[in-house]
């Protein structure tokens, strides 16, 4: 996840650098970002893989007051900016502010919070390769087939109780509700995604969310072609790019002609090059592509957008002798992006990502049997905001209002998103998905993001307050079905797995459901099994893995209750929606607060709270402490939405052994005008924390609670503290705990530990690094034969240190030679002041369930 492929330089003039405190409303990773973006355009560098040099200008999306669109895009015009789109009802406006232009659009009174466009790159998804000799136990798991039945640990939906649920309920399968999927495309061909259960067709638009005219649309996105009246012809025969072309329909006053570069990479078939031509009239938004390249349109299809008739062409040819299909499709999409510009899309897929999130969703017949995703009743739409570069921030935010708005979805699914040091929910993202979920009542799922395991290092736009941000948990079956990796844990949650909570201690991930399945992919893009299992999955399938494959199950999951819901005639708000599943969430024990949320999503459960009514529940809001390198920096400088301290010891920070109490801050905001009594609880607590049993609120006045934490051990400690009113249905209000007691580093000194970490299991030790250190040195000794273990290191912020050692997400011992790194030694220069945390980690191919090791760190001052 990141931006631009180039580091951020000093701040440029004109892009000045904000005060730092709570009141800047870009930040300092979006002024690094335009600061980077106005470096290339002075230079006129190109960005690896852009089509386009580098712009004079900057795409912002402004999140601004209520009511006041209209006018703050008229202010922004009048400083020079170009508003490219607006939607009034949730307060959205976005703009190419030219760079000079940015501090004073930044502070215009009617703003609230600006995000710069970037390219976020999609997570790494597929499971790494064997080592040999490597993987565990003795024997491997059989491959999935039309013969598997649809409870089984390939594709996990049983671990949310939806294959129990739709047994007893066959008509709860999704049917009669819309799932956008916004992602990388769907494989509009794909047999395991044709048609409902009722036979219905299963995808029913395609549509881009991508626009030219954001500045990383315009750098990285392909398929665009762009027609001004520069473009414009009349015919039969017209003479353009020293070609002679004999135009569709005889020609006509509104047609337009552009040419394709085939050298551009992407496309499935290597043997496409040359100049493919584009027709386009205006008048039926029609559109010719020149497909056998012999200039002559009147031999050539005219295209419709897929809702129509379900239009698809083909680029290519097949080619037998291979397993892949090299004869690609694709959709397209014609619309007028400005009064100057009109935009042809060949809605082509690069990319097999959003194919296999749509299969987890709603797959019906995975490999032509019994298996499915999690709705198969359940119809799609298609909202393409990505290519194999990355997704531009904008288009995935344009692509979102338009699912919402226009496209008739009843619930969303996106999982992309960027990891930011300041991951508050605070973001111009954040607040117009906020404001969009409650305008449009469409519930969205996103992903909480592949950065864990360290604390705080929970991904944005799934911050955001209304989102149901989704963990990625695994169970001992799916690791032998799909890894053929041996494990004694039932249920887990992923190292990967982003965990929280926010920087404000806010309540993220909200939930989690399974991270790993194999599902739909495009049989022309490379997909497979996992090599470690012995068996092979054909053309047309693979087994993934992330909070990418997680948050579609939970998006799947939450369409088999709506589509109950509908059959029964009960209306589900997306605040109602989110308090059934949250209520009933299956929390594990096994498994800290911080890494899991509220628990697994659970089904059934969910479907008995709405059934009985969750309506009537009172809104509770929180405010506790917060100590972190960035907390002066919310919007309410150290305070937030749940207690969360990871100061170091002497700097506001807890020692291990220390107790503290802290004033958390409880306020009713509606029901009823007397006094309520809640009962207080508090689950997955190790023993930390202590807070009284009940407490009683009146509406409106904010009552303080105190809680007390007393950390035994050194690492981080949280627990789920739940508000609850025993005469309303659902639970009123979560709130996250977390205190981080760190092991002091001295110059001079040597921390070390012992321990045994479990295959596919880590442990998280937290220390303390003082201000002034010149160096952070950290040795890994003490290992089994053969054992495949790590580290790596979280800094302060939440970010992981290791960004700058190639290949340190497979730096195991014992493995593919550390990749590029060492996986015994490293040091990291000028170590940020503050808390670190070490991850240890056993990888699934070691051939030790239990990896002893001794590691050790020291600083130099």
């Amino acid at each position: 996840m990141g931006g631009l492929s180039l580091s951020a330089g000093p701040v440029q003039a004109g892009v000045a650098a904000a005060p730092g405190g709570a009141a800047d409303k870009l930040g300092s990773h979006d002024r690094a970002l335009i600061a980077t973006y106005a470096a290339q355009y002075r230079t006129r560098s190109l960005p690896a893989g852009a089509d386009q040099p580098a712009p004079d200008f900057v795409t912002l999306m402004f999140a601004v007051r209520s009511g006041r669109t209209d006018a703050a895009a008229r202010q922004l015009t009048d400083l020079g900016a170009e508003v490219t789109g607006t939607e009034p009802e949730i307060g959205y406006v976005k703009a190419n502010v030219p760079f000079a232009a940015v501090d004073q659009a930044v502070a215009l009174d009617d703003v609230l919070r600006v995000d710069a466009d970037e390219l976020l790159a999609l997570d790494e998804t597929t499971a790494a390769s064997p080592a040999a000799g490597a993987g565990g136990d003795a024997g491997r798991p059989v491959a999935p087939s039309a013969a598997t039945p649809d409870d089984n640990p390939y594709m996990p939906t049983r671990e949310t109780g939806s294959v129990a649920f739709k047994n007893e309920h066959p008509s709860y399968d999704g049917r009669g509700v819309t799932i956008g999927v916004m992602d990388t495309g769907i494989d509009p061909t794909h047999p395991a995604l044709a048609t409902t259960t009722t036979g219905e067709r299963k995808l029913v638009d395609t549509a881009v969310g991508s626009n030219p005219l954001n500045l990383i649309d315009l750098l990285f996105d392909r398929t665009w072609l762009l027609y001004t009246n520069g473009n414009k012809v009349t015919g039969p025969v017209v003479d353009k790019y020293d070609i002679t072309w004999t135009l569709p329909d005889g020609g006509s006053d509104d047609m337009y002609l552009n040419r394709k570069n085939l050298a551009i990479a992407g496309y499935a078939d290597p043997t496409l090059t040359g100049t493919l031509g584009v027709a386009y009239r205006e008048s039926d938004n029609a559109v010719w592509i020149d497909l056998n390249q012999d200039y002559v349109f009147t031999d050539d299809e005219r295209y419709r957008p897929y809702r129509e008739n379900q239009q698809i062409g083909y680029l290519g040819t097949d080619n037998p002798a291979t397993e892949l299909n090299e004869r690609q499709p694709f959709t397209v999409e014609a619309r007028r992006l400005s009064s100057a510009i009109i935009g042809v899309n060949i809605n082509t897929l690069d990319e097999g990502h959003g194919t296999h999130v749509a299969g987890i969703t709603a797959a019906n017949g995975i490999l032509g049997g019994q298996m499915d995703g999690q709705a198969p009743g359940a119809k799609l739409v298609s909202m393409r905001a990505c290519t194999h570069n990355g997704c531009s921030s904008a288009a995935l935010t344009d692509g979102m209002v338009a699912l919402a708005t226009d496209y008739g979805v009843d619930v969303i699914n996106m999982s992309i998103g960027s990891a930011p040091a300041l991951n508050d929910g605070q973001s111009a993202m954040a607040l117009l998905y906020d404001r969009l979920i409650e305008t449009t009542g469409v519930q969205m799922f996103i992903s909480a993001g592949n950065s864990g395991a360290g604390t705080n290092s929970h991904g944005d736009p799934s911050a955001a307050g209304n989102v149901v941000s989704v963990g990625a948990s695994v169970s001992k079956h799916t690791w032998w079905a799909n890894y053929g990796s041996f494990v004694t844990q039932v249920r887990s949650v992923f190292p990967f797995s982003s965990r929280g909570p926010r920087e404000d201690g806010g309540f993220k991930p909200d939930i989690t459901a399974p991270g790993a399945a194999i599902a739909p992919y495009p049989n022309w893009l490379a997909g497979g099994a996992v090599a470690d299992t012995g068996y092979t999955l054909p053309a047309g399938y693979a087994m993934l893995q992330g909070t990418s494959m997680a948050s579609p199950q939970a998006a799947g999951a939450a369409a088999l209750l709506l589509s109950a819901a509908k059959q029964n005639g009960i209306s589900v708000t997306p605040a109602e929606l989110r308090r059934a599943i949250f209520s009933t969430a299956d929390f594990n024990k096994d498994e800290p607060a911080i890494a899991q949320g509220r628990g697994e999503f659970d089904v059934p459960h969910a479907w008995q709270y709405l059934t009985k009514g969750v309506a009537g529940t009172d809104a509770v809001t929180v405010s506790a402490p917060v100590c972190t390198v960035l907390s002066d920096k919310l919007a309410t400088p150290h305070t937030g939405s749940g207690l969360y301290n990871s100061c170091a010891p002497g700097s506001g920070g807890q020692g291990v052994g220390e107790s503290r109490t802290y004033d958390v801050t409880l306020t009713r905001t509606s029901g009823a005008e007397g006094a309520v009594d809640y009962v207080l609880d508090l689950r997955g607590n190790d023993g930390t924390f202590t807070a009284p049993s009940k407490v009683t609120l009146v509406k409106g006045v904010p009552t303080v609670v105190q809680v007390t934490a007393a950390p035994a051990t050194q690492g981080i400690h949280s627990a789920v503290l739940t508000i609850d009113n025993a005469v309303t249905r659902a639970v009123e209000q979560h709130a996250m705990l977390a205190v981080e007691a760190a092991t002091p580093l001295a110059p001079g000194t040597t921390w070390a530990v012992q321990g045994t970490v479990d295959r596919n299991d880590t442990i998280i030790y937290s220390v303390a690094v003082p201000a002034g250190a010149t160096s952070l040195d950290v040795n890994l000794s003490g290992l089994a034969d053969g054992s495949q273990t790590r580290w790596w290191a979280f800094g302060p912020d939440g970010l992981e240190a290791e960004k700058s050692s190639a290949g340190t997400v497979y730096c195991y011992a014992n493995y593919q030679d550390g990749n590029g790194c060492d996986p015994f030694t490293r040091s990291y220069a000028k170590p940020k002041p503050g808390v670190w945390e070490f991850v240890v980690e056993a990888r699934r191919t070691s051939p030790h369930l239990a990896n002893p090791f001794h590691l050790a760190a020291s600083v130099t001052q």
